[in-house]
């Protein structure tokens, strides 16, 4: 009898579990966009469901819950497609510098998209830094920076990066703004008025570029994993998610630096640095070492689309679409007399199916929108 063959990667081969996992990103946050989770945390009140679902809701400050990785894993995904796509354009013969430009024009993209997702509110226009791809903007250009680095010098930057924010959270000492983790008190509170005049009531800071680079930093560090011939990929990404973990929850536990997730703490970025290795690592053996690759496409569809779908829920979806479709869904549904909730469950469920077919659509034609 023979043996089931399984797959194997060759240096620079396309990544199937980094499709899936941005994929899955995405799906994830079309959802959240929709009011799906909202309705069913209400739902699910009074019931054993209802521990599940606040998991898909942000943690209020000290603690981890599920949803808290969503950013850090859309960043460290960032990372990893970098490196890629920085070893293609090496194989191209494309030079350092014209990289750096395409880099720099791509980081001017993000914030421009990342501002203006903002920018538009009731009371007028606003200018507030705190969506994920103004972040994103910082990370990407400090991780290609030092794409060409060894492997330590890039780790030394990263925890660099950490003591950055732990000293200027810890030792500024800002009158009124001088107590490094209570919300609406910190340093990051203080920068966010002299940048915009303003504090998010949600206790969101601009400043999180700074220790969430070391997501995108090492994404790109597992990006070049992948491209090497190097043995033993998942050993090593398990090695150090069993690092990040450690100092991350030990952190926390000893009392020393709290994990908050809405100033990215460094105990936060490090716990979740962790989970985002061990999600890929399980990704990576089970669909492009195990070979199970079907059913794919579902996730694939919208990950191949990711800016699109993201600037569409946000900006779109949240100013008209959602609303639009909920009075269409919740008035025929009224017909046949569904209960209130029910209604809204389903509403919610027909924005995504109608955005994911979308994202389908402009698959099948062959059309992504990048920078």
């Amino acid at each position: 009898m023979t043996q089931p063959k399984t797959a194997t990667q060759t240096p620079g081969q396309r990544l199937l579990s980094l499709d899936f996992m941005r994929g899955f990103i995405m799906v994830l946050l079309a959802m959240e966009s929709t009011g799906l989770y909202e309705h069913l945390l209400e739902a699910s009140k009074g019931t054993f469901m209802e521990g599940f679902f606040i998991e898909f809701t942000h943690h209020p400050w000290n603690g981890l819950r599920f949803w808290d990785l969503i950013q850090p894993g859309f960043m460290f995904m960032a990372g990893v497609s970098m490196a890629y796509s920085l070893h293609r354009q090496q194989k191209q013969g494309i030079s350092w510098s014209d990289s750096f430009k395409k880099i720099l024009k791509r980081s001017g993209w993000l914030f421009f998209w990342g501002v203006l997702d903002y920018a538009v509110r009731p009371g007028g226009l606003s200018f507030e830094l705190w969506d994920v791809l103004t972040q994103l903007s910082f990370t990407t250009l400090v991780a290609f920076l030092i794409f060409q680095w060894s492997a330590k010098a890039q780790i030394g930057v990263c925890i660099g990066l950490l003591l950055l924010t732990e000293v200027l959270y810890r030792f500024t000492n800002v009158p009124g703004f001088d107590q490094p983790f209570t919300d609406q008190h910190n340093f990051g509170n203080y920068i966010d008025v002299i940048l915009m005049n303003k504090i998010n009531d949600g206790g969101w800071v601009a400043i999180n570029c700074i220790p969430t680079a070391v997501h995108t930093i090492a994404g790109a560090l597992v990006g070049k994993l992948f491209i090497s011939a190097k043995k033993d990929k998942i050993k090593v990404l398990l090695i150090w998610a069993s690092i990040c973990l450690a100092i991350g929850f030990g952190l926390d536990f000893a009392g020393v630096t709290p994990i908050i997730k809405r100033i990215a703490t460094s105990s936060f970025t490090f716990a979740s640095l962790g989970w985002c290795l061990v999600g890929l690592a399980f990704c990576y053996w089970w669909i492009d070492i195990k070979n199970h690759r079907n059913n794919l496409h579902f996730f694939t569809v919208v990950g191949m689309n990711s800016l699109f779908i993201y600037l569409f829920f946000e900006i779109v979806g949240s100013r008209w679409f959602n609303e639009y479709i909920s009075f269409i869904a919740k008035g025929i549904l009224a017909f046949v007399h569904t209960p209130e909730m029910l209604s809204s469950i389903i509403a919610s469920l027909c924005i995504f199916t109608l955005e994911w077919n979308m994202c389908n659509f402009l698959y099948k034609k062959k059309i992504f929108f990048k920078l």
